[in-house]
């Protein structure tokens, strides 16, 4: 047996299920594994290597600031922070930015900023949060508990009190908790990545909005899976013409680096007051140069790639055999197989393409960089893995 693979079954918490390859390198959307096999990633890390694996302006950029200043403590200023948050309050409209380490500190940062909004503005009480059935929010006990899946919500009990469950796509259901809770916030995802790669529909999402307005909620959009550029917007929201009051974002922010940001709007910029909330490596140097480098990338002529390369995908796809349904939105995109998803995962890493899953779907990610070639050759290999008995 791979020597890698005992020392991480004998020293590494089992709490993964992880394909038995050993990848030891990669270049934008190819990866060898220690054996020397090439593969073609449609994961790109879980959404997270956006431009591919070792971009050479990312690694400049981070490598650059690794040599003057790699971190420093939030007592003091530093420039890639400050640099990084104008960019994404400019191009977002936005009016501040929290930074984490990852989504579900970015998604902590929003419950929290939600709840203290709805006690300054209604009271006492005022604190309970919608979300939507089918959600994932992260792993930590709060956004377990705003995860509307019940299978998350074992083991680690007791959970924080203070989240309702709608179903998604019925608007009526999200009046009717509106009106039988004290809420200070609908929170959500455009597509929900986890739950099985679903884009929710434009009439529901603007009526969920229409509704905060209407009952003075906040809209609390989760764009940690689907934004900086996954569905072919800098952020889905924008697919949908929405105007949230809080977004949180991680994963393709960093670019291969942890990171996570809870953008604050206009009613919520001045919530958090000294002392309100903190992270020790939230804003680090090193890592905010990085989300610079891919944040002053994601331009339209990028974004309009990905729109182009989501459509040949669901073209060639949706008539594949073995296919039964294609979901999602841009490059966040999901394969609802005949075979079983796991399945066809296996079988693709057999010939040399990298899946992932989603519930009973087949998820791909594919970083948004990859060329035209390697997607055609890509998706030969999976169409024959996809094909039924």
């Amino acid at each position: 047996m791979n020597s890698i693979f005992e020392k991480d079954k004998t020293y590494v918490a089992g709490t993964y299920t992880r394909f038995p390859i050993q990848l030891v390198r990669g270049k934008g959307a190819l990866v060898w594994d220690v054996n020397g096999k090439e593969y073609i990633d449609l994961g790109s890390g879980i959404a997270v290597n956006g431009f591919g694996v070792a971009d050479d302006q990312w690694i400049a950029a981070v490598t650059a600031q690794l040599g003057a200043l790699p971190h420093t403590s939030n007592l003091y200023y530093s420039s890639p922070c400050a640099e990084l948050a104008e960019m994404l309050c400019t191009r977002t409209g936005m009016k501040k930015v929290f930074f984490g380490n990852s989504g579900a500190e970015a998604n902590e940062c929003a419950i929290k900023t939600a709840r203290k909004w709805g006690l300054d503005t209604y009271g006492a009480n005022h604190s309970t949060i919608i979300t939507l059935k089918n959600s994932f929010h992260g792993r930590t006990i709060a956004t377990l508990a705003a995860t509307g899946q019940d299978s998350f919500h074992t083991n680690f009990g007791p959970f924080p009190e203070g989240f309702v469950y709608a179903t998604a796509n019925d608007l009526a259901d999200v009046r009717r908790l509106a009106d039988e809770n004290a809420c200070c916030a609908v929170m959500l995802e455009c597509v929900q990545g986890e739950g099985g790669v679903v884009a929710l529909d434009t009439d529901f999402l603007s009526g969920v909005e229409a509704l905060c307005r209407e009952k003075g909620m906040l809209l609390v959009i989760d764009e940690v899976q689907t934004g900086n550029g996954r569905c072919g917007a800098l952020y889905a929201y924008m697919r949908y013409g929405l105007h949230p009051d809080i977004v949180t974002t991680a994963k393709g922010l960093g670019g291969g680096l942890p990171i996570g940001a809870c953008m604050l709007g206009e009613k919520v910029q001045n919530t958090l007051t000294p002392g309100a909330h903190g992270s020790t490596f939230g804003g680090n140097p090193a890592v905010c140069a990085g989300g610079l480098s891919i944040l002053s990338r994601i331009d339209e002529k990028l974004l309009a790639e990905v729109r182009e390369k989501s459509d040949y995908i669901v073209r060639e796809l949706s008539a594949a055999p073995g296919v039964k349904s294609v979901t999602g939105l841009g490059l966040m995109l999901g394969i609802d197989p005949v075979r079983p998803a796991r399945e066809v995962a296996e079988r693709g890493i057999e010939r040399g393409v990298l899946a992932l899953t989603a519930k009973t779907k087949v998820r791909l990610l594919p970083p948004l960089t990859i060329t035209m070639d390697q997607l055609k050759a890509a998706l030969e290999r999976l169409k024959d893995a996809l094909k039924p008995e």
